[in-house]
């Protein structure tokens, strides 16, 4: 049974974007039984026609267009950053369902008044985190118990770009601090080991002209309330010449390291391979738990909360980089 008012099946969808995420999304919205996509809006008009033609829906001129129709039941948002925030809160606003990609807002405030909103007016809200869904989080958390007491933790993910695109991802304002626009690196490690105590960061950027880059690099240090270490290396563009995806926790048992899609498993004297599945998939299967949740009141896999949490760190990890000091993140959530 259903949580939330106005529940319609097939619930009409209205998407906002047009990209590589937003064609996914529409194929997973086509895909199931539940859904319909109705109207798709785009910051361009010809990018809208096209993707409304490729997946048979109607074009609209604008988000606030698209959030203000009467047969859109859901908006799902597949924006630039900077947008999620504003666009989420007046969908909710207008008694909209909201599917978001991390992260719902550039301001943990703003998310946080999102969520609350949200809950008020008893209408769905998801934030996507299908990291969480992957080979990679589901192996970690499955083999986690083997190493002992985790103390000491690093992910790295680390992008070449010979020559960096005129696009969203490479503008710092829509983009967003990119600990925040790529939440995902933060939030595995509070799903896995809990709240954050404290932080330091440093980030940089290349080739900065009127807002683009061209190069973005950002390191930060946590500690973690269990008093764990841990380290975050995340860094794309021009400027990066060595490619990395390698994730390991040390415990005092033992310890794993993935790196790529390859695992290794060390206990004591013994050592073994883990292999990672196959990623594909990832966000059909973030759109069919969360209709479950919607429909039928199953647990989702993500809450607005965990994702608001990670945000929170996110916005210390960017103080912190901006002031040269260590940020304090009390359980309340606030940074001093």
């Amino acid at each position: 049974m259903s949580l939330y008012r106005y529940v319609r099946n097939p619930l009409k969808i209205g998407l906002v974007g047009t990209g590589f995420v937003a064609k996914v999304r529409a194929q997973s919205i086509l895909a199931d039984e539940r859904t319909q996509l109705v109207a798709v809006a785009s910051s361009s008009p010809e990018r809208a026609q096209s993707f409304a033609t490729e997946f048979g829906c109607k074009p609209v001129a604008s988000w606030q267009e698209l959030v203000a129709m009467p047969e859109v039941d859901l908006v799902m948002i597949c924006s630039t950053n900077d947008n999620h925030g504003p666009i989420a809160k007046a969908a909710i606003k207008a008694m909209r369902h909201v599917i978001v990609e991390y992260p719902l807002s550039l301001d943990p405030q703003e998310a946080e008044e999102i969520i609350v909103q949200a809950a008020n007016k008893q209408v769905f809200l998801h934030v996507e985190h299908i990291e969480l869904l992957g080979a990679l989080h589901q192996t970690m958390g499955e083999w986690l118990g083997k190493i002992g007491q985790p103390h000491y933790a690093r992910y790295a993910t680390l992008v070449p770009q010979r020559q960096a695109p005129r696009k969203w991802t490479y503008h710092c304002q829509q983009f967003g601090f990119p600990l925040a626009a790529a939440l995902s690196r933060l939030h595995r490690f509070t799903n896995l080991f809990g709240e954050v105590e404290r932080v330091s960061c440093q980030n940089r950027y290349g080739g900065l002209e009127d807002g683009w880059f061209k190069t973005s690099l950002c390191t930060a240090q946590l500690t973690f309330r269990n008093g764990l270490f841990a380290e975050v290396v995340y860094g794309k563009g021009e400027e990066i010449w060595l490619p990395a995806r390698r994730f390991e926790i040390q415990g005092d048992r033992g310890g794993m390291v993935f790196d790529g899609d390859h695992g290794t498993l060390t206990v004591g004297d013994e050592t073994m391979s883990i292999e990672l599945g196959a990623r594909r998939g990832m966000f059909a299967q973030d759109l069919s738990i969360a209709l479950a949740h919607f429909f039928d009141g199953r647990q989702n896999y993500v809450t607005p909360s965990a994702s608001l949490n990670s945000l929170r760190v996110a916005n210390a990890c960017r103080a912190a980089a901006a002031n040269g000091a260590i940020v304090i993140i009390p359980s309340d959530g606030s940074e001093t």
